[in-house]
């Protein structure tokens, strides 16, 4: 099941906004808790586990799924053995998130525990660590991947490295999860934060699209906010996004062109991209049969050329293909058979790569 999640910092913040902060999203479909346990080396354990102890009963009692960060330095601290799963079930974690230091014989050892406690690997790094910890035969159906996120500006993982890490988890049929970040949450668990993302392409954009991003990427199954606290709008935002069955694509209107009743009822449809893909647009033609009776006249909009998000629909100069829905991807001379409704909002652009043949999209309009 794949499920959205949130991200405490109980040494940094009072309980009742934890509290409040948890039902918000709990009644949003969020599911699933981040706790870091690393800062157990900075403050004192009678100091600090209490804090953690209020705050994981609370998120158990709503239902949620918790996951600590933890390192062996953890363990030391804590005064147990590193097999000792007893003490964090106690506690009511879900499942442990393994940071640097542990052997691949223990990775794969904590897997095989009977408390049903999932073992999540970090999945940023590129070094073969997933195919050699497999040849120690983990019990699959309690480990999972989980991409790190990135506090430093710039430093967050790039395309490639994302995908193909990714992958890896994929072809091994493992659960995944990313990090994505609130553009107004200010607390994460070092001192420096510069926003809490997997990728740096998302580091300053809206949430929702982050959210899309990784959907259409095929690749994440869950999605968590790394830093506290987004606003309810984030939140809602985010829960849409994640929750939609297909992607929705924002339009950027504006003062621009006047969108016929026709046109608005078009954009709302649903729509799949072509299978017999081009380099200069996003067709979708099903609407075509639909509207081939239906007067779309020219709008009378003359840009001097089609710009790659563009939002187009074929008029009736267009014969046979009046009602086609199109997303520019390339620049291309502009025809009075088209009629330019508006732009992608900027922040979009980055899910035009992101949507291959037989996908499918909708459009909702900023006017």
């Amino acid at each position: 099941m794949r499920q959205l999640g949130i991200s405490l910092y109980p040494e940094k913040s009072e309980l009742s906004r934890d509290i409040e902060y948890l039902k918000a999203a709990q009644s949003l479909g969020f599911s699933r808790v981040f706790i870091s346990f690393l800062q157990l080396i900075f403050i004192d354990k009678e100091i600090l586990l209490p804090k953690y102890r209020a705050i994981i009963k609370e998120a158990n009692t709503l239902g949620y799924d918790v996951f600590v960060d933890v390192a062996p330095f953890v363990y030391k601290i804590l005064g147990i053995e590193p097999k000792n799963l007893e003490y964090f079930h106690e506690m009511g974690i879900k499942g442990l998130r393994l940071d640097t230091g542990f052997s691949l014989a223990e990775n794969s050892e904590l897997t095989q525990n009977t408390l049903g406690m999932t073992i999540e690997i970090n999945m940023s790094i590129n070094d073969g660590m997933l195919e050699q910890l497999l040849r120690y035969k983990p019990n699959s159906d309690q480990l999972v991947g989980c991409h790190n996120f990135f506090p430093q500006r710039f430093s967050g993982l790039s395309i490639d490295q994302f995908i193909e890490t990714s992958k890896r988890f994929r072809h091994a049929n493992l659960k995944t999860a990313a990090f994505i970040t609130s553009l107004e949450g200010e607390i994460g668990p070092w001192p420096l934060q510069e926003g809490l993302c997997t990728l740096e392409i998302h580091r300053d954009i809206p949430v929702d699209t982050q959210v899309k991003w990784l959907k259409q990427s095929g690749l994440i199954d869950d999605i968590i906010v790394g830093n506290a606290y987004a606003s309810m709008q984030e939140l809602e935002m985010i829960s849409k996004a994640f929750f939609s069955p297909i992607i929705e694509l924002e339009i950027e209107n504006g003062n621009g062109p006047m969108i016929s009743d026709v046109e608005r009822e078009l954009l709302g449809r649903n729509h799949e991209y072509r299978a017999d893909c081009s380099d200069y647009m996003i067709r979708s033609s099903n609407a075509r049969f639909l509207y081939f009776k239906t007067s779309i006249p020219w709008n009378g909009q003359r840009p001097q050329t089609i710009e790659r998000g563009d939002i187009l629909i074929l008029n009736e100069g267009y014969q046979q293909y009046k009602a086609e829905v199109q997303i520019a991807l390339k620049t291309r001379p502009y025809d009075e058979r088209i009629n330019v409704i508006g732009r992608l909002r900027d922040d979009q652009f980055i899910l035009l790569d992101q949507l291959g043949p037989l996908d499918h999209f909708t459009f909702r309009i900023n006017d």
